[in-house]
């Protein structure tokens, strides 16, 4: 019995390793895929969190990426997102998109921007409520 219990723990723990580790998210403008560069931004409402933001590198571009989580979505339908990416020179957005009406992800069309140091910057524009903006770290 002591042997099946440690086996059924060794087996648990090796599951939420494995569960619990990011993935690549799929952008439909980089079909040879893209590599997150840089730690995750969580726009948060209070302890709630209502979306993900994320810094990516693929196809010579870097991108944003924002993604509503489904907890937050289920209960709020009208808010658009944006995703954009900053280098640290520039006044500006080098790239910007923004979603459709109650889209759960967007990326940004993507910047030619390797050789700069950049950030991803995204938006959860709500209507009834507070606008929810961040920003990743900044990565050369």
């Amino acid at each position: 019995m002591k042997k099946l219990s440690a086996a059924v723990l060794a087996a648990t723990a090796i599951a939420m390793t494995f569960t619990g580790s990011a993935h690549a998210e799929t952008n439909p403008k980089c079909p040879s895929g893209v590599t997150q560069i840089g730690s995750t931004k969580y726009l948060k409402n209070g302890s709630e969190t209502v979306a993900s933001l994320k810094q990516f590198k693929g196809c010579n571009r870097n991108w944003a990426y924002v993604y509503v989580w489904d907890s937050w979505r289920a209960k709020h339908k009208d808010f658009y997102l944006r995703a954009a990416i900053w280098t640290t020179t520039g006044p500006e957005a080098i790239d910007y998109n923004g979603g459709d009406r109650g889209q759960q992800e967007v990326w940004s069309n993507g910047a030619k921007t390797l050789s700069d140091c950049t950030y991803a910057a995204g938006d959860v524009l709500w209507q009834s409520g507070p606008d929810f903006h961040g920003s990743t770290d900044v990565r050369c």
